[in-house]
């Protein structure tokens, strides 16, 4: 009976303070070792999908060229009319040809030949939803900007076109004066020219008509198409319409670094949203870089160290200077 009793007494007996301590140590130990694993996969996953995003892009402006008299879609017109941003036209290239209808029906005629055709659609709420929404491919997976915003993160590129900043902030403007070195020549700020030979990257606000493959002598593999921009960096990407020409799609520039800028520089104050010399520049969430389609469909992910030279190189059609970089 007493024999009995002492085992059931045996069997109660539970841990002691020192083992419960170990085993939580343990268990610590583990998730220290598994959260950063996860968030590697996690962010691996992202980029991946970012990449393929750029790459959908950069074949469906191909497409675009294709059935367009071999001219890329245009970025606005010289009008400063709303005719929508180049995300505008490639909507069918992009299987969003019900949304690119809905438009033109809003607009009451072709998006191209329509005066403020967008303008109109925007007005009767046509193109006004979240962007994951309308554009499944408009946002990077990594970028923690407010996930309701209307904005891509894609960004067509202007190279190393000037920028002047509204607020006389702009450490790199040099970069885009440099023909007295035998590189880029000079051009207009912003991208501001229907005149093509003004400009300097592949995208443009005023619709300036840029031949697809012949605007590009220095080639297709070594010029970059679109980049990567984070939300909530700069003025025009915080106006929150992707289908917007002067919304920020088509204002990336080469000459500011890869990641010179984060939305939390212009939060805390640090640095101001207009100044357009740097906030135009590309960046992401990506550690260490940002990912680029080229001109000939490939995606790149290029580093934030890589010197301004050659990334100017990649960013200008027609600098007489390619990189062979990606050849």
């Amino acid at each position: 009976m007493f024999r009995i009793r002492d085992r059931l007494r045996g069997l109660g007996k539970g841990f002691t303070l020192i083992e419960l301590l170990v085993v939580i140590a343990i268990i610590a130990i583990l998730i220290a070792l598994l959260v950063p694993a996860v968030q590697k996969v996690r962010e691996a996953a992202a980029r991946m999908q970012c990449q393929n995003n750029l790459k959908q892009l950069a074949l469906a402006c191909h497409s675009y060229a294709d059935t367009n008299q071999h001219k890329l879609p245009p970025g606005g017109y010289y009008n400063w009319d709303q005719r929508g941003t180049w995300h505008v036209y490639i909507l069918p290239y992009m299987e969003q040809t019900a949304l690119y209808n809905q438009i033109q029906a809003a607009a009451g005629g072709p998006i191209a030949t329509t005066g403020n055709s967008l303008g109109i659609a925007e007005g009767k709420q046509v193109v006004q939803r979240n962007v994951r929404g309308y554009l499944p491919y408009g946002r990077c997976p990594s970028d923690d900007y407010d996930p309701a915003a209307t904005m891509s993160n894609y960004v067509g590129s202007l190279g190393p076109q000037c920028a002047a900043s509204c607020d006389g902030n702009q450490p790199y403007q040099f970069m885009c004066t440099q023909p007295a070195n035998g590189q880029w020549p000079t051009s207009p700020d912003h991208g501001n020219s229907i005149n093509a030979g003004d400009i300097r990257g592949l995208f443009n606000r005023l619709g300036a008509t840029i031949s697809f493959p012949a605007s590009i002598p220095d080639g297709t593999s070594n010029t970059i198409m679109v980049g990567e921009q984070m939300g909530g960096v700069n003025d025009h990407l915080r106006g929150n319409a992707w289908w917007g020409y002067n919304d920020g799609s088509s204002h990336g520039h080469t000459l500011a670094p890869i990641n010179a800028v984060r939305p939390e520089d212009i939060n805390n104050g640090k640095v101001s949203g207009c100044a357009w010399n740097i906030v135009w520049g590309f960046g992401s969430r990506h550690t260490g870089g940002s990912n680029f389609a080229f001109a000939d469909g490939s995606v790149h992910f290029l580093a934030q160290s890589l010197d301004s030279f050659t990334y100017n190189r990649l960013g200008c059609r027609n600098d007489g200077m390619p990189t062979g970089a990606f050849e």
